[in-house]
């Protein structure tokens, strides 16, 4: 019981740590709003250990970070493998299809009444439905390989990002849009100088929702077909073999490649949007 009274006084310490950091001057530096995160990280990483070595808790129920990172460690080349199959090829393809034709679908809707009318609810239809029920289609359609994958990507970041621009596109007042008009600006003169700018808030939201949601529609995609390869695949096979150690290690991969991108799209937004008030303080 050494590990478990050992992790748990490693916890209180911490917490009580990081109480007296938040009450200092340095608490709102940007090196203490980091450090303070990645110390409650390795609490848990800690915690998680003295829990499973302390109380003899099986491997095939929940196996410890030690373990997890020998398995990280002796499976480079399998999860390099699986990280370029599901990411880069099936999850990011398709973010970049899906984000792309949704900011063109919602300019085009915000020039059409008639489409803002008629495609907005099918776009809510397709948005409603599971991706259990739409994956197993699309991988006949697209075949087993990535392409399926990106398709259903697709699907799922889509209306997210289409919605988000379309409130964005109208988050201008009228006056805004009357001066332009004063200085017989076109539409599209109004549209890239004023409302796109001003819709950038809106779309980056819509990025970054999207980021989480392409990774999972990749994995679960996966799940219905695949090569001897990716993510999803290593997944349903390691859990048949209760092999919990490689499941947990596909886990820690996808979610520091989702946080990775998460943490992309939200540079981005700031470098775009530094004008905007919700940027002030950071």
């Amino acid at each position: 019981m050494s590990w478990l009274w050992g992790a748990i006084l490693f916890w209180l310490a911490a917490w009580g740590f990081n109480a007296w950091l938040a009450r200092q001057p340095v608490a709102k530096t940007r090196a203490v709003r980091l450090f303070v995160p990645a110390l409650f990280g390795v609490t848990l990483l800690i915690l998680w250990e003295g829990i499973v070595r302390g109380l003899n808790v099986p491997g095939v129920i929940l196996p410890a970070p030690s373990v997890i990172w020998g398995t990280l460690k002796s499976s480079v080349p399998i999860l390099w493998g699986d990280f370029v199959q599901t990411i880069l090829k099936g999850a990011l393809s398709g973010y970049l299809i899906g984000c792309g034709s949704a900011v063109l679908t919602a300019i085009l809707i915000d020039r059409s009444p008639f489409l803002q009318r008629g495609l907005l609810p099918v776009g809510n239809f397709v948005a409603a439905l599971p991706i259990v029920g739409i994956a197993p289609i699309l991988v006949m359609w697209f075949g087993f390989d990535w392409q399926s994958k990106a398709a259903v990507v697709v699907v799922m970041v889509f209306f997210p990002v289409l919605v988000n621009t379309v409130a964005g596109l109208a988050a201008t007042d009228r006056m805004q849009r009357d001066l332009m008009a004063t200085y017989s600006a076109s539409y599209w003169q109004t549209l890239m100088k004023l409302r796109l700018p001003a819709a950038m808030p809106f779309i980056f939201n819509g990025l970054k929702i999207a980021t989480t949601l392409a990774l999972i529609g990749a994995i679960v995609a996966e799940f219905f077909g695949s090569p001897i390869k990716g993510m999803g695949f290593r997944i349903s096979t390691a859990v048949g073999q209760l092999a919990l150690d490689m499941v947990w290690a596909e886990i820690a991969v996808a979610a520091l490649a989702g946080s990775a991108f998460y943490g992309l799209v939200a540079t981005l937004e700031r470098a775009a949007t530094f004008w905007h008030p919700s940027q002030r303080g950071r």
